[in-house]
């Protein structure tokens, strides 16, 4: 869409006549709610009424609530129906976005929600839609930062101007986004699912504190696992970042060179920066296969990232390698890692004055339990084909996210 225009980039076939320029005061009734008092528990006790609070804002499409109240609790609220709008008109949230959301079910909301009811001009879909393509546009013109928490100045917002189409091209735009969407949720229950399955397979699949064997085995492997030193089953190394003030340790680079930021996923293939071949000159090359481990970072606060690589790499400072030998596949370490997670940075986090860190030489020395290279074997490649599959589910949706956001630039003046 152009400036001058006022219509959008793209519109359905058969759809031709201009959008006109309305007011949301026109288009749509407005309302809000309060708290029950909590003192009197009767307000909420066996409560079957759903009540919106702002926490409860979170995807486009609403149907359930964190807090039901009872009949008392919602004597004295308005039961908004089916297809309007809820929005946070103050919450901390507002310094980001602006949620906003349909009702699938009858509702009552609380004081920092506010109710969009649209009628007859305009259609519930759409106008979900139209706030969620101009969310950060209404966020600066509206946002107000307040001493302790920030808000939208609701008033003006039901005043705003903007450009509406005829009622049936509304119900179309309305219904494309709305099976979008539904797309969009289906995928995101796969991925959340999986991701839900492999955290609980890893608790089972690896031995837990105290204990030497894992829960679940896979059929015909009986041996009891063997308990070593990480030192006795790899190789350790690091690295260091090329002097920044020569760009020729950088210029045309075709050398992957890890660093924090890189180890976001379990596996990598590529780096946020790459280094020449006078770059990676004195510095070791790893091969694919190689785990590389976060052991100096912020994020050391909340996890202990740990990957593996599929192609050659480098490595910087805050970065340690370890290159498994005959007596440990990489695929079942790096799980082993996963699964231990939390464990390991508890015992082995430090914290710095200005970073955290990981004791690694504390690290290579821990002791684990090991299973047969065969038995490994199969851990690993049960884990690798689950990342697979994730990773693929994950794909999806951020390629519908990216198609719905586009479309929304597009489909909206």
């Amino acid at each position: 869409m152009t400036e001058s225009s006022n219509n959008p980039s793209i519109r359905f076939a058969g759809f031709t006549d201009p959008w006109e320029q309305r007011k949301l005061g026109e288009l749509a009734s407005f309302g809000g709610g309060h708290t029950p008092s909590m003192a009197d528990v009767s307000n909420y006790m066996g409560g079957k009424n759903l009540w919106v609070t702002s926490q409860d804002v979170k995807q486009h499409y609403l149907d359930s609530t964190t807090t039901m109240i009872s009949e008392k609790g919602a004597a004295r609220l308005t039961r908004y129906p089916a297809g309007s709008l809820v929005m946070v008109a103050r919450s901390g949230i507002l310094r980001h976005t602006l949620p906003v959301a349909m009702l699938r079910k009858q509702a009552t909301v609380n004081q920092d929600i506010k109710v969009i009811q649209p009628n007859g001009l305009c259609t519930g879909a759409w106008l979900l839609h139209y706030i969620v393509a101009h969310n950060r546009n209404l966020l600066l013109e509206y946002g107000k930062t307040g001493t302790t928490v920030e808000s939208v100045d609701f008033s003006k917002i039901k005043s705003m101007s903007l450009f509406i189409p005829s009622r049936s091209e509304q119900q179309a735009i309305g219904s494309f986004f709305s099976r979008l969407d539904d797309l969009i949720t289906l995928h995101q229950r796969k991925y959340d699912k999986l991701v839900v399955f492999k955290k609980a397979m890893l608790e089972q699949m690896f031995p837990q504190e105290g204990e030497s064997v894992p829960r679940i085995r896979f059929a015909g492997f009986t041996d009891p696992w063997e308990q070593r030193k990480l030192g006795e089953l790899a190789s350790f190394g690091g690295g260091h970042t090329p002097s920044m003030a020569d760009v020729s340790n950088y210029m045309g680079g075709k050398n992957l060179w890890v660093t924090s930021q890189d180890v976001k996923q379990h596996y990598l293939d590529s780096t946020t920066t790459m280094i020449s071949e006078k770059g990676a000159a004195r510095l070791t090359r790893y091969p694919a296969g190689s785990l590389v481990m976060v052991a100096r970072s912020g994020i050391l606060r909340h996890t202990l990232p740990v990957a593996m690589l599929r192609k050659q790499a480098t490595v910087n400072q805050d970065i340690k390698v370890i290159q498994p030998n005959g007596l440990c596949t990489g695929a079942w370490l790096l799980h082993y890692i996963v699964a231990h997670n939390r464990n390991l940075l508890l015992e082995y986090g430090k914290t710095g004055t200005t970073v955290e860190s990981v004791d690694f030489s504390k690290i290579k020395s821990m002791s684990l339990f090991i299973p047969s290279r065969s038995e490994q074997q199969a851990i690993g490649s049960f884990f690798s084909r689950l990342d697979d599959l994730i990773t693929l589910h994950q794909r999806k949706l951020e390629l519908l996210q990216n198609i719905k956001k586009s479309l929304l630039d597009k489909m909206f003046v």
